[in-house]
């Protein structure tokens, strides 16, 4: 019996070595208290009706009349609630714990824009020259120098436990009707895009992953994605929707 315990420890000892050597990509990016919202703005979040959102919205330092489009109902002065959102809406002039709840998710999010942003020694550089489509792309760090189009439909492939994380230094566009296609396993949270310009989506287009920007995100009419918005300045969205990911 005892020998048969100590194979059965081996056997699980070498399942986990198995799986954690199996795993490829960059480091996780932490979204510390962020991860509790599936979009996080400081200036404003507007929707043009309907949109529909998965998940709670987060505003800092902003206040509540900067959640417009929104039609909210306030039950409650810690939160507010509306019909596009399955979830909670909180804003900077709520009442405590809102304010130093929204605090922390803003500098959190803030540090996981550093993190991303600072990550070294890039897999691919300057792929594409800024315009990219029709690719597969595994496991890995991806930097641009400047801005980048994704002009054709565009798959991320990779098993479960890896790792994405897409470096922009200047704009991202996803052009209308095209769309970010998860193959292999991979999951929309282990995805970042780490952006220091505008964000755009195009009409009817979809969107895959952790959208951590510097300035704006636009998500135009029709526009879908899975994951999260984090938002230095403003999220627009027109009639488009958003789902947080499963964890």
């Amino acid at each position: 019996m005892f020998h048969n315990y100590n194979l059965s420890i081996l056997a699980l000892g070498l399942s986990t070595i198995s799986t954690l050597a199996l795993a490829a990509g960059p480091a996780a990016v932490n979204l510390g208290t962020a991860a509790n919202f599936a979009i996080v703005a400081k200036s404003g979040v507007s929707t043009v009706p309907d949109s529909v959102i998965t998940g709670n919205i987060g505003l800092s330092p902003a206040a509540g009349t900067f959640l417009t489009g929104f039609s909210l109902q306030k039950t409650s002065t810690v939160f507010a609630t509306s019909t596009q959102v399955t979830g909670m809406l909180f804003a900077a002039d709520f009442t405590s714990p809102t304010p130093s709840v929204l605090t922390t998710a803003v500098l959190d999010m803030q540090t996981a824009q550093v993190d991303a942003a600072g990550r070294p020694n890039p897999d691919s550089f300057n792929l594409g020259a800024g315009t990219i489509g029709g690719l597969t792309l595994a496991p890995g760090l991806y930097k641009w120098t400047s801005g980048l189009v994704i002009a054709a439909n565009l798959i991320i492939s990779g098993a479960a436990t890896d790792t994405w994380i897409f470096q922009i230094s200047g704009t991202l566009s996803l052009a209308a009707a095209k769309s970010i296609i998860l193959a292999g396993g991979a999951r929309t949270q282990n995805i970042v895009w780490v952006v220091s310009g505008a964000v755009t989506l195009g009409t009817t287009s979809h969107f895959e992953g952790i959208l951590i920007a510097s300035t704006s995100v636009a998500l135009t009419t029709g526009a879908t994605m899975n994951g999260r918005i984090l938002s230095q300045t403003a999220v627009a969205l027109q009639k488009a929707t958003v789902v947080q990911p499963v964890v």
